[in-house]
């Protein structure tokens, strides 16, 4: 089962998040053979990390809550909130095969969270900028909660219309970098 987990920081965490690095770096060497996708997002000013994404193939939910809040940083207090929702990976690869690899363009989180009718359920125009696609899930996969993508993007505003915005109650674009070791 795959899940999208994103843990977003408390203002002023950085300290903490730096002095943690190892840790965090052990914890996620752990998940590396799961990990579909993963990296930090950031202020608009490009340097100020804000949160950080992982879309990880796990045995079932509980496991899925187990990685996202034994996670070091969690542990510490260095994140405001977490989302984890289960996902489908509509392009069934990792951002490892995209094909863009970690150069060229800018890239982003769009993030779009919605009820009612699913929205976006198909793979959009553009695939070659898509780097991860696929919806927002509930627990048992039977509720769409919302859309979740990786995008490369010459800005936000196109990011954002990877997703038909006015299907969604909101919809959110934080730029976003390949993360795991280099």
């Amino acid at each position: 089962m795959e899940f999208f987990c994103y843990h977003r920081d408390r203002p002023g965490s950085l300290p903490l998040r730096e002095e943690l690095t190892e840790a965090r770096w052990s914890y996620m060497d752990r998940f590396a053979a799961e990990l579909i996708a993963r990296g930090p997002t950031f202020a608009a000013d490009g340097e100020t990390p804000t949160g950080s994404v992982h879309i990880v193939d796990l045995p079932d939910p509980a496991a899925a809550r187990a990685f996202a809040f034994d996670e070091p940083n969690y542990q510490a207090g260095a994140y405001r909130d977490v989302l984890l929702r289960r996902w489908r990976n509509l392009l069934g690869r990792t951002m490892w095969d995209f094909p863009g690899a970690r150069t060229g363009g800018d890239r982003y989180l769009v993030l779009g969270l919605g009820t009612g009718e699913a929205a976006d359920l198909a793979v959009p125009p553009g695939r070659d900028d898509l780097i991860a696609y696929g919806p927002l899930l509930s627990d048992d996969a039977t509720a769409w909660l919302g859309t979740a993508a990786l995008v490369r993007a010459p800005d936000p505003e196109r990011a954002r219309a990877v997703l038909t915005a006015d299907r969604y109650a909101a919809v959110e674009v934080h730029e976003w970098e390949f993360g795991g070791r280099r």
